[in-house]
């Protein structure tokens, strides 16, 4: 008996559409699920991404998704020095910051526009297997329990991935490998609005403080601490507060919101496909372990899944061997990368702040002419080769 669907994606963000999308695009019969009543709703994000990984992925720009334009980045030492850089130089996560309810919105109109079915409210609860093999989910519509079969699932569902669990993938996390968040949208502020900026130093232990302009007076305004580095409940929302209320730009805003979470800041997963199942996006744990951004990563890899369960649904042939090609593409594009990073975040945990203030400064004179992380690492390898020895081999 066939199954209900040639694609089940749990989860509509960004890696979850872009992957209905393609699939959809190339006849296979998907359906997309989204546990909550509306699509973007209640996001962890800072919301900025690069204008280059949208169009790596065949994302089309539309003003209507976007908050602001950015100008560049900033990045700023403990000790007040900064690093200053143009919007085209700058990397994965500045270049315009957006209104994620409405580009995930948009996202997943373009897969329905592709032929995919949307079913709202519907909440994946395990997955159903034939021995090794996935072969579909078990959910609640809307508080009635469902079964539905499938050749694929893809586990779209966001770092904490129960997807790839159910399935017996392990996706376990150490504490130094999550940061969590606390962001708020302010108004009122005096901030730059045409900059992005990142607070380095022990005012964010393990991560930073972020400044996302929104338009007019009002940004994001948000911190991340590694999980290993906190010891109380609420604790990174008191560093937040701390810091806006020393900050003279910040002290005068009002919040508009406030959004909390983790995201995961470790090396990507081991395994990202099994016989009848492929996970993408941020479950593949492919978010830049440098700086948490996973937009633009997301977008691709469900790219590429989107296109790989295409060729699988046109041969009926979703075995392991089959969904490999998927596997293979996103690990070409950003493995790499993302070892080098989260090798690097871990190196940059045991820095001083008066080490930070001397990268800084080394960057602000070094001539660096993007701020990717790659280039970064090149000029701290030129000034201060010691603290990059351990993965020097990378850069």
């Amino acid at each position: 008996m066939s199954p209900d669907y040639d694609v089940i994606v749990v989860g509509a963000g960004p890696a979850g559409s872009m992957t209905a999308k393609h699939a959809a695009k190339k006849g296979a019969r998907v359906l997309m699920i989204e546990k909550r009543q509306e699509i973007g709703a209640s996001l962890r994000c800072a919301e900025g991404v690069n204008r280059k990984g949208l169009e790596k992925a065949g994302v089309e720009v539309d003003r209507r998704w976007v908050a602001a334009e950015i100008a560049g980045a900033k990045l700023v030492s403990p000790g007040g020095k900064v690093f200053r850089i143009d919007e085209s130089q700058a990397g994965n996560e500045v270049g315009m910051v957006l209104e994620r309810h409405l580009f995930d919105k948009a996202l997943a109109a373009d897969a329905a526009r592709a032929g995919a079915e949307i079913w709202l409210k519907t909440a994946a609860v395990g997955v159903l297997k034939e021995g090794d093999r996935v072969i579909g989910v078990k959910a609640m519509r809307e508080g009635e329990p469902v079964k539905l079969t499938a050749g694929c699932v893809v586990g779209a569902d966001g770092f904490e991935s129960q997807v790839a669990r159910w399935a017996g993938i392990d996706t376990s996390l150490k504490t130094g490998d999550i940061t969590t968040c606390y962001q708020y949208r302010m108004a009122n502020l005096r901030t730059e609005p045409d900059y992005c900026e990142f607070i380095l130093g022990s005012a964010a232990p393990g991560g930073y403080i972020w400044i996302f302009p929104k338009g007019d007076d009002t940004a994001n305004v948000g911190i991340g601490v590694l999980a290993s580095k906190l010891k109380k409940a609420g604790e990174v929302k008191r560093y937040l507060d701390a810091w806006i209320k020393k900050d003279e730009r910040l002290s005068c805003g009002q919040p508009l919101e406030a959004v909390a979470g983790g995201v995961s800041v470790s090396p990507p997963v081991e395994r990202s496909v099994m016989s009848g199942l492929m996970l993408v996006g941020d479950a593949a744990r492919i978010i830049d372990p440098i700086t948490g951004g996973g937009i633009a990563n997301g977008l691709l890899s469900g790219k590429y899944a989107g296109e790989v369960l295409g060729d699988c649904a046109q041969a009926n042939d979703y075995s392991e061997q089959a969904l490999m090609p998927y596997d293979k593409r996103w690990r070409d594009s950003m493995e790499n990368r993302l070892w080098r990073n989260w090798m690097a975040k871990e190196k940059f945990l045991t820095l001083s702040d008066q080490t930070l203030d001397g990268v800084i400064e080394t960057l602000s004179t070094a001539n660096v002419d993007k701020m990717s992380v790659h280039n970064i690492l090149r000029a701290i390898k030129d000034r201060h080769p010691d603290l990059v020895k351990e993965f020097e081999d990378l850069i």
